[in-house]
């Protein structure tokens, strides 16, 4: 049985992170693991010791590294905290193999070292400490899109069960892979199926390839060729929650996700970073 990461650290997206990864466990008959992971972020300006007395300084450190150590302490409070919280809302949605790990290091590390016994990452759109007026997208979250060699769930900051998905296809080798991972997975079975791609009548072939795949895995499909830009295409078919301007857009967005070339992960403002940042249902990306 293969695993799912939710990704919690407290923040307001933790809840819908567990609610999707139940949804999806539930539907694939998967365990999923709980991961927690204190970073600390060491501040290279701030040298609290330096430029005092001798008698002082020693002094001082000993202050600091008692603060350090309850600082620690904490931190592995709270984790544990926010693991129990998480695994109690998780078995309560219905999947009753789930794990919990607490973890200390690099984000990138510790999360590519639990991957390889997993099949799908959830993770939030922004962390805790994120500022949501801005609309940025969390720094943690373009580095585990970036770099997380799995499928990767971003999701939306409430649980809303999918009824429909939107496959927005470039014709890519990522987004062939796409269409083959829905055509394989549980989880999208019983869902409606929607293919989208922004260009010229030369993509054609190619979307009605991948229409036509899905159709044969069991989908109700229907698909579209649209002219524009590809972003201002893609959000005018997705639903957006509390809003009337599209109360049928689809529920799910999936689309191929960063390249692994070191250009690619240097290209910023690209399409799927955009509807990262932008988009407001559940987003799949697929490597």
């Amino acid at each position: 049985m293969s695993k799912i990461i939710a990704l919690v650290d407290g923040s307001a997206y933790s809840e819908s992170i567990c609610d999707y990864a139940a949804w999806i466990a539930k539907r694939e008959g998967h365990s999923v693991e709980v991961l927690h992971i204190i970073t600390r972020k060491l501040d290279a300006d701030s040298n609290l010791s330096g430029n005092i007395g001798f008698g002082a300084r020693s002094k001082l450190m000993d202050q600091l590294a008692d603060l350090d150590a309850q600082q620690a302490k904490l931190a592995n409070e709270r984790g544990r905290a926010i693991l129990e919280d998480a695994e109690a809302r998780i078995k309560a949605a219905g999947v009753s193999d789930v794990t919990t790990r607490l973890r200390h290091g690099d984000l990138l590390e510790e999360l590519l070292e639990a991957e390889k016994t997993a099949s799908l990452v959830v993770v939030g759109k922004r962390g805790e400490n994120a500022d949501f007026a801005s609309g940025h997208l969390g720094s943690n979250l373009e580095r585990v899109v970036r770099t997380s060699m799995i499928p990767v769930l971003v999701a939306s900051r409430s649980f809303i069960e999918p009824k429909s998905f939107l496959l927005a296809f470039d014709g890519g080798k990522t987004a062939m892979k796409a269409v083959n991972h829905l055509a394989q997975a549980k989880t999208f079975s019983g869902l409606e199926a929607r293919v989208i791609s922004a260009g010229s009548d030369s993509t054609k072939q190619a979307v009605e390839g991948a229409a036509a795949a899905l159709k044969n895995a069991g989908f109700e499909v229907s698909y579209e060729i649209a002219e524009g830009d590809a972003i201002e295409v893609i959000t005018a078919r997705i639903h957006v929650a509390g809003q009337d301007a599209n109360p049928d857009g689809a529920d799910m967005l999936v689309m191929g996700a960063y390249g692994h070339s070191r250009i690619r992960r240097l290209i910023i403002g690209s399409t799927t970073t955009e509807m990262i940042r932008t988009c407001q249902v559940p987003l799949l990306l697929v490597r």
